[in-house]
C-alpha cells in the first residue's frame, strides 16, 4: 500500500494560539507521526510545555505505532484528545474502512473535545465542526434511545450517527455515553446504561463518587437524570471547562509517558507531580486519599487513563477531580494502577501504609487518614446507594465491595 502524508496544525483554547503541527504518515501497517512546537510559540510568553515528556524546544518528537498499539502512533496530550473506546466504535460503523489514529482524532467535534488543544486545517479552521450543536438536558432521552440502538447494533440513520459521533467523549471508556449540556448551560458527560447490563452501573457510579468526598477525596460532580426509569443516565460534569474556556487535560499515562498497556505505578505519578505539580505536598496527598479510596470500595479500573490532570498555568499541572470509580464486589480484589514497585498490584491497606514515605507522608498521618476513612465509607455507603435508587437486594450484591478484609483492618487501626 503506498504512503500517506498529512499536516495538522495544533493550537490551543477559544483564541487558537498556534502551539505546532503534526506530520502524520501511514503505509497500512504502521502509523508514524512527529510533532514539533511551533516558533511563533516557542517565542510566546505564555508558553509551556504541553506535556512533561515534550519540553520546549524546536526538536520533532516521534511516536509511531502498528496494529494492537496504533494509539501509541501520536504524541501522549493528542492522543488523549481522541476519541475514546465507545467513540471509535460510532466512527467506524460510519466511515467503515481502513481508519487512521489521525482519521479518529479529527472524527471528533471541535466543541467538545477533550481537554483545550485544538486542531486546524490550512486556513486556520477547527476541523470537525460540521456536526449538530451539543444536545440540551431537554434532549436527554432521545439521545439516550440513539445510544441504546447503536449499542444494539441497529441501523442507524446518517443523521443519527451524526448526532452521536459529535458528541462522542474522549474521558475514556467503551460504555455509551454523550456529552450534553445540564439545566446551567455547562458541559458533562451522559453515562447511559448498556443493553447488556445486569447490574445498577449508572446509579453506584453516582453515589461512589458522592461518597469519595464525603471521604475527602477531590471528585466529579455526578448526578442521576431519568432516575425513576430502568435506563437511569449518569451526568458527571465536564472538569476541563470553566464555562466556554478549555482547560489544558493529560490522562496520567501521557503526564508520565508511560507506554500503552504496560501499567506503571502511583509513585511514578508522585514523582512526576514533584516535577511538574503545582503545590506537590498538597497533590501527593490527595493522590494518596485516592489509592487508600481505591483499595477501601474495590475499585479495579484504575489504570492510568483514568486518572487525569489539568494544567494550572506555568506548566504546572494538578489532578483532575477523581472519575471512573466503579465497585466490583465479585471480581478479583487487585488494583490496574499499582501502588509501588515493592507491592506490584496488590489491594493492600498495609502496603499502602508502607509505602506512604513514597507520597511525602509519615505512617501516623497515613494510619490515620485511612481509619478515618474508613469509617466513613463504612457509615454511609448504604445511604449512598439508597439515594440513588438502589434495592435492599441490590445494595447486599454490593456490600462485598465495602465490607471486606481490608476495610476491617482499616478499622481495627482507629481501635
Amino acid at each position: 500500500m503506498s504512503k500517506t502524508t498529512r499536516r495538522v496544525r495544533v493550537a490551543l483554547g477559544e483564541a487558537l494560539q498556534p502551539v505546532g503541527e503534526i506530520l502524520f504518515e501511514s503505509d497500512g501497517r504502521r502509523e508514524i507521526s512527529l510533532f514539533r512546537y511551533a516558533p511563533a510559540w516557542l517565542a510566546n510568553p505564555s508558553r509551556f510545555a504541553i506535556a512533561p515528556a515534550l519540553p520546549l524546544s524546536e526538536t520533532a518528537f516521534h511516536r509511531s505505532g502498528s496494529g494492537p498499539n496504533r494509539r501509541a502512533a501520536l504524541v501522549g496530550p493528542v492522543s488523549d484528545s481522541a476519541p475514546d473506546s465507545w467513540g471509535r466504535g460510532l466512527i467506524r460503523k460510519a466511515h467503515r474502512g481502513g481508519l487512521t489514529e489521525l482519521d479518529y482524532l479529527l472524527a471528533a467535534d471541535d466543541t467538545t473535545r477533550q481537554g483545550a488543544l485544538r486542531y486546524l486545517d490550512d486556513a486556520g479552521q477547527p476541523l470537525a465542526q460540521t456536526l449538530p450543536s451539543v444536545p440540551r438536558l431537554q434532549n436527554l432521552a432521545e439521545l439516550r434511545a440513539l445510544a441504546r440502538k447503536s449499542n444494539a447494533e441497529l441501523e442507524l440513520t446518517p443523521t443519527e450517527r451524526d448526532v452521536l459521533i459529535g458528541n462522542a467523549s474522549s474521558l475514556g471508556g467503551a460504555r455509551p455515553k454523550a456529552n450534553i449540556r445540564d439545566g446551567s448551560g455547562q458541559l458533562a458527560i451522559a453515562k447511559f446504561t448498556a443493553e447488556q447490563d445486569s447490574l445498577p452501573i449508572e446509579r453506584v457510579e453516582v453515589a461512589t463518587l458522592a461518597l469519595a468526598r464525603d471521604a475527602g477525596v477531590n471528585a466529579a460532580l455526578a448526578h442521576l437524570e431519568l432516575a425513576n426509569t430502568d435506563r437511569p443516565v449518569a451526568l458527571i460534569r465536564r472538569f476541563d471547562r470553566r464555562g466556554e474556556r478549555r482547560i489544558g487535560y493529560l490522562s496520567a499515562q501521557s503526564f508520565i509517558d508511560a507506554n500503552s498497556g504496560t501499567g506503571a505505578f502511583y509513585t511514578d505519578i508522585a514523582d512526576a507531580l514533584r516535577g511538574h505539580g503545582a503545590d506537590p505536598k498538597a497533590q501527593l496527598e490527595e493522590l494518596y486519599r485516592r489509592v487508600l479510596f481505591t483499595i477501601l470500595v474495590s475499585n479495579n479500573d484504575d489504570h492510568l487513563k483514568n486518572h487525569g490532570l489539568l494544567h494550572v498555568g506555568g506548566g504546572r499541572w494538578v489532578l483532575s477531580p477523581a472519575f471512573d470509580i466503579n465497585p466490583q464486589p465479585h471480581r478479583q480484589r487487585g488494583l490496574e494502577t499499582g501502588i509501588s514497585e515493592l507491592s506490584g498490584n496488590a489491594a493492600s491497606v498495609e502496603a499502602a501504609l508502607e509505602a506512604a514515605p513514597f507520597f511525602d507522608i509519615d505512617r501516623t498521618a497515613a494510619a490515620k487518614t485511612l481509619a478515618d476513612m474508613a469509617a466513613t465509607i463504612n457509615n454511609r455507603w448504604r445511604d449512598h446507594c439508597r439515594n440513588v435508587g438502589l434495592t435492599a437486594r441490590q445494595i447486599a450484591h454490593y456490600r462485598p465491595a465495602f465490607d471486606h478484609e481490608e476495610h476491617r483492618f482499616a478499622r481495627r487501626l482507629a481501635g
